[in-house]
């Protein structure tokens, strides 16, 4: 195992522990409950440690130079960036040999194609009967962002519509203050899956259309924009409820997983400012969601509104409503079909052979290792000159608001891969904003209908890359990192308007940054 080298030399290179304080928590609603990581086992920080962490994070004032070591965003499980599509498919680079194996395994059952019951193949079946992929890989292609569907008669596994109608509260969660209740509709469960087999009807055909919204930047330059609109056709268990709530997913990329769940909670409810008391427009909320794998409420930081609190239950939700495969921690193995779907429910499955459930704990821990540890790929032109002048922009513009440059990770007895590292994840992992453009009025836990987590930013500058058709944002409507910051609303408008009154040039180094990352 490799030594967490860049991590200690930022310590003996950082300014002294009292210049810059740790960033006491706010005193919010959340303070009376548990949000510690009862999911990590976890070493406690000194007080002396605490503050040399804060110190190291701190917001960089010089932009002259690159910061010491940031072109290692994941710290010592940083990779080399490769030129090929096969960027965001490596192991992390502090991995053992025996873990290696480890990982290899899990690629094999994120690559796996699953297969409808009864089938000869009995290690490999129990698909659907309702899905939108059969394999991980055909949604995070090349485990990075999937593919909108191109044209009306295309379909892409890596989109579709979540689905919710208002519910009540369960009594689990009822501790939790500014909860939205929503429960799954009646006829289609929580999302809308366009694949099934013979004999079965797919719930729907998904539909997007874009009209056309032009933007003036300051030198004359018009930027169109495509406002899309979502539509569920084809409908094949009857009509929607009639407050169903739809949203659209595109599959985002899957590099780093393991390093932001390793961030503790602490330092994350550090950034809350839910009711923006220092008034500077940024009231980052935490997402809050009900975790069944440690029975408690906890932090949600992963999926586009931060309602997953974990790696390896967002990784089994998926294998459920995505594939319709079972798992210990879903173990329905009709995945979402309702009561409604009689033939769904009623089809044969894969559940009870010698794997228990379609698939097993065992192999659920192989896969949920290999996504926490896909790597990050290491900066480029940390030192050119462009991009320095575009990291200056993206500071003095107030990015770093949300999008928070570094933390440092919890030190982990069980995970020494994850422990103990500076990373770059531009990223708060907080509810924010963004406005009525890129509401999807679908309120998930205590994220309302136009609240979005803050996503990472690492290794954005590979991901066409990675994935020549792939674009950005919740829906893949912004084909360019510059229609993604245009879409900025809410929250982010402040920052928006000055991108849109940059000189030309400066506006190309924040782009350059950005590709840098």
């Amino acid at each position: 195992m490799k030594s967490n080298i860049f991590l200690a030399a930022a310590f003996a290179a950082a300014s002294p522990a009292s210049a810059l304080d740790p960033k006491p928590l706010q005193p919010t609603d959340l303070s009376a409950l548990s949000l510690g990581d009862p999911h990590l086992n976890t070493l406690p920080r000194s007080t002396t440690e605490q503050a040399r962490i804060a110190s190291v994070t701190a917001a960089t004032q010089d932009f002259t130079a690159p910061e010491m070591f940031e072109e290692n965003p994941a710290g010592s499980a940083t990779v080399r960036a490769r030129s090929d599509d096969e960027a965001f498919s490596q192991h992390s680079a502090n991995l053992s040999f025996e873990q290696e194996l480890e990982f290899k395994l899990g690629n094999g059952l994120f690559k796996k194609i699953w297969v409808f019951s009864p089938a000869s193949t009995l290690a490999s079946d129990g698909l659907g009967p309702l899905y939108n992929a059969r394999s991980c890989q055909r949604c995070h292609i090349k485990d990075g962002r999937g593919s909108v569907p191109d044209g009306p008669d295309y379909r892409s596994a890596a989109m579709f519509l979540r689905i919710s109608i208002p519910g009540e509260t369960p009594q689990n969660l009822k501790a939790v203050t500014d909860y939205i209740a929503t429960a799954p509709d009646p006829n289609y469960g929580g999302q809308l899956q366009d694949f099934s087999p013979p004999g079965i009807a797919p719930e729907y055909r998904f539909q997007v259309s874009y009209s056309p919204l032009p933007i003036t930047l300051s030198d004359g330059e018009i930027i169109t924009l495509r406002a899309p609109s979502y539509r569920a056709e084809q409908l094949g268990y009857g009509p929607l409820h009639p407050d169903a709530m739809l949203s659209p997913r595109l599959a985002p990329p899957m590099i780093g997983l393991g390093l932001l769940e390793a961030i503790s909670t602490a330092d994350i409810l550090a950034n809350l400012d839910e009711a923006d008391r220092d008034g500077d427009g940024i009231s980052g909320r935490a997402n809050l969601t009900w975790s069944p794998e440690h029975d408690q409420i906890m932090l949600g930081r992963f999926g586009y509104k931060a309602g997953m609190p974990t790696v390896h239950q967002q990784s089994a939700a998926a294998f459920s409503g995505d594939i319709g495969i079972s798992t210990p921690l879903f173990p329905n193995p009709a995945g979402d079909c309702t009561a409604a779907q009689e033939a769904c429910r009623a089809a044969p499955h894969g559940d009870g052979d010698i794997r228990g459930r379609e698939i097993d704990q065992a192999n659920m821990d192989l896969v949920t290792f290999y996504s926490r540890n896909l790597a990050v790929p290491a900066r480029r032109d940390t030192d050119n000159p462009e991009v320095l002048r575009g990291k200056e922009l993206f500071y003095s513009l107030g990015c770093t608001s949300c999008h928070t440059p570094k933390f440092v990770t919890q030190r982990l007895v069980d995970r020494p891969e994850n422990s103990f590292q500076l990373i770059w994840p531009y990223s708060d992992l907080l509810l924010h904003d963004m406005g009525p453009g890129l509401a999807d009025n679908r309120p998930e836990g205590r994220a309302t209908g136009q609240e979005w987590r803050t996503p990472p930013l690492w290794g954005i500058g590979l991901t066409k890359q990675v994935n020549p058709k792939a674009t950005y944002l919740h829906d893949g409507r912004a084909r360019s990192l510059l229609e993604a910051i245009l879409w900025h609303g809410g929250e982010a408008k402040a920052a928006r308007d000055q991108v849109i009154t940059l000189a030309p040039k400066d506006r190309a180094a924040l782009i350059r940054f950005l590709e840098s990352l």
